[in-house]
């Protein structure tokens, strides 16, 4: 009986439209804001690896062993020891490919739960609530690789 009441909140929960349904702004500021301080993990795939060791003009094997780290059994970029991510120097040495996990951000769904989590990353962020409005759907879009993989 439970379960069956579950699943019915599941589903209603599911229909109901996002907080974000008329669409969120954002435009990157280039501030590095997200790229340095606190330490994180930016995951990183084989895609991410042969692109941005491309860009570099570096080799996948001398890239992987400078510039990533394991960390919970997946790649991550390394940091310096002050949180700042390796690839940041007075801005994104990559930006162009950056990956996905920073292609995404602030679609995150962290960020998007409720609206007061997207006001609170706000503080953080100065391109959030600026530039383009990116709509519902472009938002899902960039939600769906984090649901997937992070």
């Amino acid at each position: 009986m439970r379960s069956v009441r579950l699943m019915e909140n599941i589903k209603v929960m599911q229909d109901k439209e996002p907080w974000y349904k008329n669409g969120l702004k954002f435009e990157c500021q280039r501030c590095g804001d997200c790229c340095r301080g606190e330490p994180g993990i930016v995951k990183v795939d084989i895609n991410d690896i042969k692109k941005i060791s491309s860009y570099l003009k570096i080799k996948q094997e001398p890239f992987t062993k400078h510039y990533l780290r394991i960390v919970n059994g997946s790649l991550s970029l390394r940091e310096f020891r002050n949180g700042d991510c390796f690839m940041y120097d007075n801005g994104c040495k990559i930006y162009e490919v950056r990956p996905l996990q920073c292609r995404t951000f602030p679609f995150w769904k962290s960020n998007l739960r409720i609206e007061s989590d997207w006001e609170k990353q706000k503080h953080t962020c100065p391109g959030m609530d600026k530039g383009r409005l990116h709509d519902c759907q472009e938002v899902e879009k960039k939600l769906k690789p984090e649901l997937d993989d992070f």
